[in-house]
């Protein structure tokens, strides 16, 4: 798990993803393992760091089970069962604060998961 959290998380910052948080959600709920959340500065942007990120872990032999928001690229999530993938614009997270809603989720930053 620990490589796809990294190829994840190499695709984002390779597009200039910001403020990338992982959340631990195993003890937390059945429906994923992971959330991988970042924030892009525009539609285009979202575009590009989705893109970028369905192309590395296709490389990687893995596909995802389904990508919904990219026509309007306010906030698009990136199923891949196990890690669900969260690419907001700045007010699109700040609205649904995800973070907050998890609260009992244990997380890491980029920083952190490369350390480990």
């Amino acid at each position: 798990m620990a490589d796809k959290l990294k190829t994840i998380v190499n695709a984002l910052e390779d597009k200039k993803a910001e403020d990338i948080s992982i959340l631990r959600l195993q003890s937390l709920t059945a429906i994923t393992d992971y959330f991988v959340i970042c924030t892009g500065t525009n539609p285009p942007q979202i575009k590009a760091i989705a893109d970028n990120v369905e192309r590395r872990l296709r490389d990687s032999g893995v596909k995802p089970l389904g990508i919904e928001g990219l026509r309007g690229a306010q906030w698009v999530l990136m199923d891949y069962n196990d890690v669900l993938i969260h690419v907001f614009t700045p007010q699109m997270r700040d609205y649904y604060q995800l973070e907050r809603l998890w609260l009992d989720a244990p997380s890491m930053t980029a920083q952190e998961l490369r350390a480990s």
